[in-house]
């Protein structure tokens, strides 16, 4: 019913990525693999299970996208963690790439003392050179979608012209800023590759959709009319999913004509 394709997270139920996927894979399109922690062993999935991922996307018609880990920096400025920073990320692409994902999700932070010219000079010249190096493994750059975080947004769009990459709207990161969804989407639409979508409620994040307002759902829904790239319902629980995309079906209905 939509133009768009739809999906959740892997974390829906209190389990590992196969048994989750199992359960979702009959009811939506698309899964986010949460991929956020790097820093110890068994962080990642294995061989066996990115095989067993492979089999059930086959058997289910489903596509995956990756969220990469959250716990590294391409952006730091510390030489050692720049370097963790991208052998994690090369190591989890050539991980997934069996899973042929749809977009790699990155949170590229901003942790400068200001947002002068000279400091936001310095950061895009690290993020550009280490993104360089994940690109030159490999990497496809329209599969790197750069997530919306807490700065202005502007500040990576040298980043993502110079690379070629993709973006990931992140619709809860605007509304806790207050910035106008619509007016990003208008602005960015043609590198959007996937939406996370979520309720927002004060400071509390990624809960139940239906947290929304009609007020801020309307921008959503018209800019939803326009996307046919995935949505991911960025919830964490089967209790948030299903009232989430059983308000998403509602709101859909009630948008006003194109």
């Amino acid at each position: 019913m939509f133009p768009f394709k739809i999906g959740t997270t892997s974390f829906i139920y209190p389990d590992d990525y196969v048994p989750n996927v199992k359960m979702l894979g009959p009811y939506l399109e698309n899964v986010e693999l949460l991929l956020f922690e790097s820093n110890h062993t068994d962080a990642l999935p294995s061989e066996k299970v990115i095989g067993e991922l492979a089999n059930l996307a086959k058997d289910f018609n489903l596509t995956y996208n990756v969220h990469l880990p959250t716990d590294v920096s391409i952006s730091s400025r510390d030489p050692q963690q720049q370097s963790i920073a991208v052998e994690t990320i090369i190591r989890v692409a050539e991980r997934v790439a069996p899973l042929s994902p749809t977009t790699l999700t990155l949170h590229v932070p901003y942790n400068e003392t200001s947002l002068d010219e000279d400091d936001v000079k310095s950061w895009q010249e690290r993020v550009i050179k280490h993104l360089a190096k994940i690109l030159a493994n490999g990497t496809p750059s329209h599969l790197i979608s750069i997530e919306n975080l807490d700065y202005p947004f502007e500040i990576l769009d040298p980043i993502i012209s110079e690379l070629d990459l993709t973006i990931c709207l992140d619709c809860g990161h605007l509304m806790l800023h207050g910035d106008d969804i619509l007016a990003f989407f208008n602005t960015y639409s043609a590198k959007t590759a996937i939406i996370h979508l979520y309720g927002v409620a004060k400071n509390h994040f990624h809960g139940a959709l239906d947290q929304l307002s009609e007020t801020k759902m309307a921008p959503i829904m018209r800019l939803l009319a326009k996307f046919n790239g995935i949505v991911s319902m960025e919830v964490f629980s089967y209790a948030h999913l299903d009232t989430s995309l059983k308000f998403m079906e509602k709101c859909w209905g009630q948008r006003p004509p194109a």
